[in-house]
């Protein structure tokens, strides 16, 4: 490893011990991997992994269950369900807010019964460079971020991640399917069902990173990496892609020529 990864992992394992015990707010991705891997060298046994099992993100048990094994932490599935929140359901700026203050609250409660000393996720530095209202909402219940305030960069973790030995994790979970939707647009189960078989149809065509977002009621633009867009509008592929979207009930099947990016609804704000 490193010198200047070494120091960082040093750094946040010194971060993680100093809160003597945790529960951490487990996703499965790349970022609360690492912490799940720190964690457990610096906090051994007083730390335990919570997951929340939600519609907006239900690959996320799988994925975090299989790192909790991994690493011999004890791992907790927790049902959150967000489409039971009216204010949630209405899709304004802030609903990530509106979220992470539910999920957060149940979190607060199992550290609470446990008798741990902090709840953590995987908030990095690069995350604060993003419309994030969540990151507010964890900031006002206490939660702490260690890879935020380590100042790790998404680049810093994924070194550490590699130095690990770990490297082999190439992808993060899906992430919540409500921010395919536009800010405004009301959330509901039949269109974050839609959005993800749409998503799961192109990555089984080999788009690794893709979104599928909504314009309209018909209408989704799609973003791939740039590198990948050729592929896309080959005519056997756009042809496929164009009945296969259709059959979920869109119109309408755009392209996002700026290629994948996160967090582009947030572009506007």
């Amino acid at each position: 490893m490193e010198r200047e990864i070494q120091e960082k992992y040093v750094s946040l394992k010194r971060i993680l011990t100093s809160m003597k015990s945790a529960l951490l707010s487990l996703s499965g991705g790349v970022d609360s991997t690492l912490l799940l891997a720190a964690g457990k060298e610096a906090l051994g046994e007083n730390l335990i992994a919570v997951t929340i099992d939600s519609p907006l993100q239900p690959e996320a048990a799988e994925a975090a269950a299989s790192v909790a094994r991994k690493f011999g932490v004890e791992h907790i599935l927790f049902q959150v369900n967000e489409l039971e929140l009216p204010a949630f359901l209405e899709n304004p700026p802030d609903r990530c807010y509106l979220c992470k203050r539910e999920r957060l609250r149940h979190l607060l409660k199992i550290a609470q019964a446990r008798g741990l000393a902090a709840v953590i996720d995987g908030t990095n530095k690069d995350d604060a460079g993003d419309y994030r209202p969540g990151i507010r909402a964890a900031t006002e219940m206490g939660v702490r971020s260690p890879l935020l305030e380590g100042n790790l960069s998404k680049n810093d973790i994924r070194n550490i991640t590699k130095a690990l030995g770990q490297s082999q994790q190439e992808k993060d979970p899906s992430t919540c399917y409500a921010t395919r939707i536009p800010y405004g647009m009301a959330i509901t189960s039949e269109r974050l069902d839609a959005i993800r078989a749409g998503e799961k149809i192109l990555e089984e065509m080999g788009f690794n990173l893709v979104r599928v977002r909504l314009v309209n009621e018909k209408t989704v633009r799609i973003e791939v990496e740039p590198g990948l867009i050729p592929k896309l509008v080959a005519e056997d592929t756009r042809l496929r892609v164009l009945e296969e979207m259709r059959s979920l009930g869109f119109l309408y099947i755009t392209l996002d020529i700026a290629g994948y990016r996160q967090g582009s609804l947030n572009e506007f704000l």
